[in-house]
């Protein structure tokens, strides 16, 4: 008795790759925009307060994230440039835009791990504040925002490891080419003879000036 050996539909072969492409797409786009718009969020916020003793009181003092440091802001803004910019590009392209979205994210996370515990932009408000620049901010503490950032970077991260693994699966945008690749035909332009009325009527209803003027 023989047996009979099932062979698979060339478009269920090529519906695996397609899946992953179409959902590491949304997932890639999702979680890029929403990791540069929470970074952004979170260096707009406070991050570290204390205390600086100014004519022999307390005088308190709050930074900001963008005081604390700008590079996750900067980076945030970078890469929400390269996620665009990943469909402008093919190949060898998309993968140095691919890189440099995920680099965008790793600094993001770096930067804002290294601002969670500074304190030099406090210490800053605090020489300014006194009139003596040894002066250091006292009763220091941080917010958990630079750990926000960091979510958001790793956000951003993740969206561009997705595309470099399946970047060469998503669409490119382009104005010469169809979907499939394929140079747009350009119709030739129809010959309209002035001495037939339906060609006149024709070339009028396809919005042709049917005299050549």
């Amino acid at each position: 008795m023989g047996y009979v050996t099932a062979v698979p539909h060339p478009r269920s072969e090529a519906a695996g790759p397609a899946r992953a492409g179409r959902l590491s797409l949304a997932v890639a786009l999702l979680a890029g925009a929403l990791g540069a718009a929470v970074a952004l969020l979170a260096t707009r916020q406070r991050w570290s307060e204390g205390t600086a003793t100014v004519a022999g009181g307390a005088f308190p003092l709050t930074a900001k994230g963008s005081d604390v440091t700008g590079v996750p802001a900067a980076l945030a803004i970078v890469g929400l440039a390269a996620l665009v910019a990943v469909f402008a590009v093919r190949k060898a392209g998309r993968l140095l835009v691919a890189g440099v979205l995920a680099l965008s994210g790793a600094g993001i996370v770096v930067a804002a791990l290294v601002g969670a515990g500074d304190s030099a932009a406090l210490d800053e408000q605090a020489a300014k504040a006194s009139g003596d620049t040894s002066a250091t901010v006292s009763a220091l503490s941080h917010t958990a925002w630079p750990y926000v950032a960091v979510v958001g970077g790793a956000l951003i991260l993740l969206a561009g490891l997705l595309a470099l693994r399946y970047g060469r699966l998503w669409p490119a945008m382009s104005g010469r080419y169809e979907r499939d690749g394929a140079p747009r035909v350009r119709r030739k332009p129809v010959v309209v003879d002035p001495d037939r009325p339906e060609d006149i009527w024709k070339a009028l209803d396809r919005g042709e000036d049917p005299t050549g003027a």
